[in-house]
This record gives structure tokens, sequence and C-alpha cells, in this order.
């Protein structure tokens, strides 16, 4: 059977982050990815010059679409900025009910642009944090998540187990936002802790890293893989695309990651 991923967010015309980076996770990682839009946003490596938001019916037809034809493994959600987008994307996906769910609560673009409104943090808490297997909050995102204005010294495992107190299954926070050498993110799965290490990477290219590494995580649960292994094979892929980064060139600000590093030569793609 060929493994099959729905990504439900926004598209960023620029191609770093968003579906885009999305589908193109999926396809890196020999899944079939299909989508479902929830905004439009006119943005590029620099900035965010426009967002557009997808009517929510409209939202909830693509993803009766894809659900009604193809066997889906695993869904990742990345950007809802409304709370009616949030609910009517939370209202399908108990209908359909897929065995994964894997939500990364996009707030704040790379450029520092504003994705998600005020009144849909709430939502997000009531209506689709309790259906997610894993959510994937960055340390800003976690603590806003819990109310906690950053003031707090609540340690990592804290943090993961006062979101899955919201009602999520499993919790990945991701330390980027840590003032360390290495860049550890904490997995708690069930009632257990598993501490990821990694390097951190010098590089300026680092647009789209948040959606690369849930698209990721869907990609290897679609394929099979248990919840602690999708959730390294991914931080595995994540970093290698991060180090290949900079061989590419792509606009003024802040690039992406390298999606296709296993599959193109320094001078390009490999015919």
């Amino acid at each position: 059977m060929t493994a099959i991923a729905l990504t439900i967010a926004g598209s960023d015309s620029g191609g770093g982050a968003g579906i885009q980076a999305d589908l193109k996770t999926f396809s890196a990682l020999g899944v079939f990815g299909c989508s479902a839009i929830t905004a439009l946003t006119a943005q590029n490596t620099q900035s965010v010059s426009g967002i557009r938001d997808v009517d929510p019916d409209f939202i909830a037809a693509q993803i009766d679409a894809v659900f009604d034809d193809l066997a889906i493994d695993a869904v990742k959600i990345g950007m809802l900025s409304r709370p009616e987008t949030i609910e009517v994307v939370a209202e399908r996906l108990r209908h359909w009910r897929p065995n994964w769910i894997v939500l990364d609560p996009v707030m704040v673009s790379k450029s520092g642009a504003k994705l998600l409104q005020d009144n849909a943090i709430a939502a997000l808490r009531e209506h689709l944090i309790p259906l997610a297997s894993l959510i994937t909050p960055n340390l800003p995102e976690a603590r806003l998540l819990i109310g906690d204005d950053g003031t707090s010294s609540l340690k990592l495992g804290a943090l993961a187990a006062r979101l899955q107190g919201l009602g999520s299954r499993n919790v990945l926070i991701k330390g980027g936002h840590l003032d360390t050498e290495d860049c550890p993110d904490l997995l708690l799965y069930g009632g257990e802790h598993y501490r990821l290490n990694g390097p951190r990477i010098a590089t300026r290219n680092t647009h789209g890293t948040g959606c690369t590494l849930s698209a990721a995580i869907a990609a290897e649960l679609a394929k099979g893989q248990p919840l602690p292994t999708a959730v390294k094979a991914a931080k595995d892929y994540l970093t290698k695309a991060l180090e290949a980064a900079d061989g590419l060139e792509v606009g003024k600000g802040f690039g992406p990651v390298h999606h296709f590093h296993a599959f193109w030569s320094k001078e390009g793609p490999r015919s």
C-alpha cells in the first residue's frame, strides 16, 4: 500500500514553509502527499505581506474530498489562523477519525509576522489539542498555549506535562529557543520522557523548520513507524536539511531548509 499523508495548513507563496514545505517533506520521505489549504499568504524569505483566509465551508470540502477517496494514514495540521477555521477542521477530523493527527500550533512566522489571531488560541485548546496524537510547539508556543507569560521557570518536562493536561496524548517541545550549545527537544510519550539531542546548525536558512519537522513526523507515522521512532527519524531528517541549507541560494532573508538534500547534488538536481 502507498503511504499517504494529508497536510491541512496555509500556503507559503515563497515555497519555504506551510503547504509547500509539507509536500516537499512528504515526497522526500517517500510518502504521497495531499493537502487542504486553510489560508493563502503573500510572503517570501523576508516578510509576510498579506494573508487571505479560505472560507471554512471550502476547507471542509477539501478535507472531505480527500478522505472520501484516499486512504489517509496520517494528518499534519499547520497554520489555522481563525477560530472558525479551527472549529471546522476539528469537526471534519472527528468525522473521519484518522489514526494519526500531528498538530503544529503555528503562531508566528520566521520573519515575525503574527499568523494566529489572539482569540484562536482558546479554540486550539478546546477543539484541536484534545484530538491530537502529538502536538509540536516550540518553547514560546508552548508557553502561550498554557497561558504562561514567560516569566515562570517551568522546565521542558513540566511544560510538556501541562500541555498533555490540555488533552493531547503526546507532546514534543522543540528546544530551538533555548540558550544552549545543542538543540534538545523533549518528547512526552504517554508517561515516558525522551530527550532528543541534536546539534545547533549555524545557518540563517531556517525558514520552515517547524513545518518540516511536523510533516516529517506525519510522514514516518504514515509509513507505520511507532511515534518515538518517527520523531527521531524526523529530527534526523531536519538536521540534515539544515546542514545542507546553505547549499541553496533562495531569497534575501531567512531561506528555506534543503528538503531534497538527499537527491540533489551540489550542482543542482540529479538527472
